[in-house]
């Protein structure tokens, strides 16, 4: 709050000093032009071209919009908090993008985004991301792309939604890009709605040319029999994905064939998409993350064949992840292994509540031991009759587990399961930093910099890489701060 209102005050001064400073600007200005006539007369006297300084004699080709007028500048700031909705925060950033005195050109601009269906929140994103559109031409510029997208199917909502998630089309050449793009869209969707998705994303705007692109990539996967609603579905959501190097892409779907995955499912575009967007190191860095849990690569492997997006997770939600259902809940290696799209659940909102509530309900003896985490799959209404709304009257308090008012713990739900894993977590955490302090001489300043290392195994992966990097130290190799990134590193 303070910091909002803060960023109001400064804003409303920079209103309130835009007067002040504005006879200061222009008698610079004035002064600038004068120097640069004199300069240009210099120039005519020893016969230098006068090309370069001849910009400068024209006053208006000064004022560049970080130099606009502070009278300028306020009338643009009020303009767009009053007529397009902007907070004064954003209405102070989109006016370092755009400037005008009149508001004739941008009142015409709204009245024409408004007569094709976009509403004011359609407004407030149109003009906080694409701040110039307000200087376009309606009539020239804008009316052409509108017309078209209407002549094609678009209106109200879906035209709005286009728009509004990205406005920068409008400025695109009709016939040179966005006939184009729509043409080689339905080619390939065909359904309308689906090419509303993919035109909200920002891909369709960097000026590439499709068929240079994106049309080599799908006659390889047309080739390999992925059917076109699999091929509909990879450009729709992932353009960039399918607009790799043809070499590259090509080496990538043959990559993913020879893993085993069927070219007509799902999972096969959503494969090769993963490792797209994924270079080498970080796919290694990946694989370590969960080596660093216990799994094999067979394990990861499995994960990523039965739910490729498993991969794209971050280090950090692999780590909070296994550590609530490994540590905190007691669940076995297996079970996740099983049931990958784990990684793709909320941890807050999904994985702690939904677990929690199964995890009392089966130490109270109400449901079976061995139910897996495709219970994360279940709806939310589904899994709320099922288990809680069923055993809420065996267990007092398990409304507050789901709503996260309570945590299991606080309940005194704890098996000696999970005690005993704890208590081996805490012996080997201690046997290892034993190593690190007493035996390697390393500060536990610079293991706390590093806490991913209390996952590797002290005696195959730890105790060796350690010891040899601790030699070349001792032989004055490398540098004492960088210790613990070979520990990370593949074999």
């Amino acid at each position: 709050m303070l910091q909002i209102r803060a960023g109001r005050v400064s804003a409303l001064y920079d209103l309130q000093n835009c007067e002040r400073h504005e006879r200061s600007l222009e008698m610079g200005t004035s002064f600038l032009c004068r120097r640069v006539v004199s300069l240009a007369n210099v120039a005519q006297v020893f016969e230098i071209s006068r090309a370069p300084v001849h910009f400068l004699q024209n006053r208006q080709l000064l004022m560049f919009r970080s130099f606009s007028s502070p009278k300028q500048h306020s009338f643009t700031v009020s303009y767009l908090m009053n007529s397009c909705g902007l907070s004064p925060e954003s209405a102070l950033s989109a006016s370092r993008k755009v400037q005008f005195e009149t508001p004739e050109r941008a009142d015409s601009v709204l009245a024409l985004l408004r007569n094709y269906g976009c509403t004011n929140t359609h407004i407030s994103k149109i003009v906080s991301r694409y701040p110039l559109l307000l200087t376009a031409n309606p009539e020239k510029t804008l009316l052409p792309k509108l017309e078209f997208f209407r002549s094609v199917g678009f209106s109200g909502p879906d035209l709005a939604s286009i728009v509004a998630a990205s406005p920068q089309i409008l400025r695109r050449s009709l016939e040179n890009h966005v006939i184009p793009s729509y043409n080689f869209l339905k080619s390939v969707v065909i359904v309308n709605e689906k090419i509303v998705r993919a035109l909200s994303k920002s891909y369709w705007l960097n000026g590439q040319t499709l068929q240079n692109t994106i049309a080599p990539n799908i006659e390889i996967l047309k080739e390999i029999g992925v059917p076109i609603s699999k091929i509909s579905f990879f450009v729709t959501c992932h353009p960039s994905a399918v607009s790799q190097n043809k070499k590259k892409f090509s080496r990538i779907v043959k990559m993913v064939t020879e893993m085993g995955f069927d070219p007509l499912r799902v999972k096969f575009v959503k494969a090769v998409k993963v490792i797209c967007e994924m270079g080498e190191s970080m796919w290694e860095h990946k694989m370590e993350v969960y080596r660093g849990w216990g799994l094999t690569d067979d394990d990861i492997m499995l994960m990523f064949k039965s739910d490729p997006l498993c991969m794209a997770a971050s280090e950090r939600k692999i780590t909070s992840v296994m550590d609530f259902l490994v540590n905190k809940m007691g669940w076995e290696h297996a079970a996740v292994v099983r049931y990958p799209t784990v990684f793709l659940c909320s941890l807050e909102k999904k994985i702690i509540p939904w677990c929690s509530v199964v995890k009392v309900i089966q130490m109270k003896g109400l449901v079976k031991k061995d139910l897996c985490l495709c219970i994360l799959g279940y709806s939310e209404k589904n899994f709320f009759n099922r288990f809680v709304v069923r055993y809420e009257q065996d267990v007092a308090e398990l409304l507050n587990v789901y709503q996260g008012k309570i945590g299991i713990f606080e309940l005194g739900f704890v098996s000696e399961g999970i005690w005993e894993k704890k208590q081996l977590h805490v012996n080997f955490s201690l046997h290892l930093i034993d190593f690190l302090v007493n035996k390697m001489g390393w500060q536990a300043v610079a293991i706390a910099k590093y806490p991913l290392v209390l996952q590797y195994n002290l005696v195959k992966r730890i105790i060796p890489r350690c010891s040899v990097v601790k030699s070349l130290l001792l032989k004055g190799v490398g540098k004492e701060g960088f210790v613990f990134k070979y520990v990370f590193y593949a074999q």
